[in-house]
């Protein structure tokens, strides 16, 4: 149990309230009175509708898409929290977009990551609380306290109540040379074996497959990613694999950003069934029966009450 609800307050932005109202149910305290407007020139307006001072705040907001959006209506919550004297301001992101632009790969490339942490910071953030960032460096980014969550023991539970000990023909399979590690701790943690996709990307949302590593013919394989974009990288793997001889091919990810074209790539591609965790909103119109959504709110709660009295968040990975 949380000790003094009193000091604990969650509020939310309009990218994922659902999400938010999870939470707070989890935490067993009551959302925080809040309310973000667009003025008629669309300018954002925050207005906070209860008693701050004080407290330990916990603003829920992924940074999807519309990500400038959604970035600075956290941004201006976070400078409202702060000009109305909260004890400490925690931004709460699921998804940290802009996560991909995390170096320079061109001359004269931004590094947009490192810009957003920078503006988060300047607007008052005393902690960033997020999940599976697409690059674990991004912490570093930031001079203030990042805890940062992972989404790998949600799945791996999943597909261990679905497999149960029916796992002999099992592989996970990596999408790409980029994602070995963390499918390396997928494929451990439910004893199969791992295969890699090796492929080359001509261009930016446009991947195609060069060679397999790893024994796929005949058996069932689970393609792990930490997100899931536009979806052609994990669609033409699937297909693939479906080519060399996999029985049945399934797919789970972090983050299902799904833009574009993916819900069609999706479900015309090999994929039987997509399991994604809640970070970011998939909208009923991409609500298709191949898509299985999992909460991310069980673990966001235990770890804000971890961060509130004080306890270790990396408790929850052991």
């Amino acid at each position: 149990m949380i000790r003094n609800y009193t000091d604990i307050k969650v509020f939310t932005c309009n990218a994922h309230p659902e999400l938010a109202r999870e939470i707070a149910e989890k935490l067993d305290i009551n959302l925080g009175k809040s309310e973000v407007t667009r003025f008629s020139d669309g300018e954002i307006g925050v207005k906070i509708d209860e008693k701050v001072r004080g407290t330990d705040v916990y603003i829920i907001q992924p940074t999807s898409s519309p990500a400038n959006e959604h970035l600075m209506e956290l941004l201006i919550m976070i400078d409202a929290m702060k000009r109305a004297s909260a004890g400490r301001i925690t931004a709460v992101i699921p998804y940290y977009g802009y996560a991909r632009q995390d170096r320079k790969t061109r001359a004269r490339d931004p590094i947009s990551s490192k810009l957003v942490a920078d503006i988060i910071q300047t607007a008052g953030a005393d902690r960033v609380l997020t999940m599976d960032l697409h690059c674990a460096q991004i912490q570093g980014f930031f001079n203030i306290p990042v805890d940062h969550l992972v989404g790998m023991p949600l799945l791996t539970k999943y597909y261990a109540d679905k497999l149960g000990d029916n796992t002999g023909d099992v592989v996970a399979v990596s999408p790409d040379l980029g994602s070995v590690g963390r499918v390396r701790a997928f494929a451990t943690k439910l004893d199969t074996p791992l295969a890699i996709i090796d492929k080359r990307r001509p261009k930016a949302n446009v991947s195609e497959i060069m060679n397999i590593i790893g024994d796929v013919n005949g058996k069932r394989v689970i393609l792990v990613d930490d997100m899931i974009d536009t979806a052609g990288t994990i669609c033409n793997a699937a297909n693939a694999l479906k080519e060399r001889g996999a029985t049945a091919v399934y797919a789970c990810c972090t983050h299902g950003v799904l833009s574009g074209p993916a819900m069609e790539r999706i479900q015309a591609s090999a994929i039987e069934e997509l399991v994604v965790l809640n970070t970011i909103v998939i909208p009923e119109s991409k609500k298709i029966d191949k898509v299985k959504e999992i909460s991310v709110a069980p673990i966001f709660a235990d770890a804000i009450r971890r961060i509130h009295e004080d306890l270790s968040v990396s408790k929850l990975f052991d």
